[in-house]
């Protein structure tokens, strides 16, 4: 059965051939690059009483990309057999970056941009506090409209392709909404566990794809990281000793078990490049997530800028 609507040729014949550079640049905003680095900088940049909301949008993303590697791989449906315009046609010094912005390879059914743009945007919208909520949840549904409507007419993607990403990307918020209104003070760490437990379950349908394996280790090594960056803040809240308190206890065993089982994954398995990288980007996830709540940290930010120690 057809997953296409019809206009996509009726398109291609009054679009220019400079508008697949146009194209293709807007659908960098759905990429994986553009919104790993944008909801990073968004992680890293805030403040210490808006983290836990930061962290949630990390673990979401996380999530994501592990829900449409999984979904993709459950479908197993053909992109289209189309292209916007022959890469023949366009000058040569463009090539490179119509290869790169322009094409897509793997599965179309559902649309990662589309479902990866509808999490990360909708997060984004519901996290900043640019605007009015009306106004920034406007701006998310034009950015997820744009990538969506680029996909299409790239001829990457079918429309089917794109509204069953939206839908499942709305689907999935409003599912972990749910989770986080019943644990509101462990935000955090639900939407990190969300992520663990959903590339776990990719790996099924995914029949142990190389991205899947990977996503397994950034995801645990992340909500390792947030655990061992909710221990810091709550002792440097007052909270403690460590021994005293069963939440700071499971924190620091957790992190401390999933750290080392995943730099020992990356020695021991350093023959098998796809499991020795699995650890390695988790032991990378896990730096990333602490680095910059042990930074803002009174006492390890003093030693880590220098700063003199303020006298007891």
């Amino acid at each position: 059965m057809s997953r296409g609507i019809g206009w996509f040729d009726s398109f291609r014949a009054v679009a220019p051939d400079w508008s697949v550079v146009l194209l293709g640049l807007v659908t960098q905003l759905g990429d994986v690059w553009f919104l790993g680095f944008l909801v990073g900088i968004v992680y890293w940049a805030a403040t210490p009483d808006r983290r836990d909301e930061a962290a949630t949008v990390l673990g979401v993303t996380l999530a994501g990309l592990s829900l449409i590697t999984g979904l993709k791989a459950v479908f197993a449906l053909s992109r289209p057999d189309r292209v916007l315009v022959a890469v023949e046609t366009l000058p040569e010094t463009v090539h490179p970056l119509y290869r790169a912005t322009a094409t897509a390879t793997g599965y179309g059914f559902p649309s990662g941009h589309a479902l990866m743009t509808t999490i990360v945007y909708l997060s984004l919208a519901e996290y900043l506090s640019v605007g009015t909520r009306r106004q920034r949840y406007l701006g998310a549904a034009g950015i997820v409209t744009a990538v969506g409507f680029s996909r299409v007419a790239l001829g990457v993607h079918y429309v089917v392709d794109v509204v069953a990403g939206i839908v499942v990307g709305i689907a999935f918020l409003l599912l972990a909404a749910e989770l986080f209104d019943r644990y509101p003070d462990h935000r955090g760490t639900v939407g990190f566990a969300l992520a663990v437990a959903i590339a776990a379950l990719s790996l099924v349908p995914a029949r142990a794809d190389p991205d899947a394996v990977l996503l397994v280790g950034t995801s645990l090594g992340a909500f390792a990281g947030w655990q061992l960056a909710a221990l810091v803040r709550d002792l440097e809240a007052g909270a403690g000793p460590i021994r005293a308190s069963r939440l700071l206890t499971a924190r620091a065993v957790v992190a401390a078990l999933v750290v080392v089982a995943l730099a020992a994954v990356s020695v021991s398995y350093w023959a098998v490049p796809v499991i020795a990288g699995s650890g390695l980007l988790g032991v990378a996830a896990a730096a990333f997530v602490t680095a910059p709540v042990l930074y803002r940290s009174d006492h390890i930010g003093e030693l880590v800028r220098g700063s003199p120690t303020r006298s007891q």
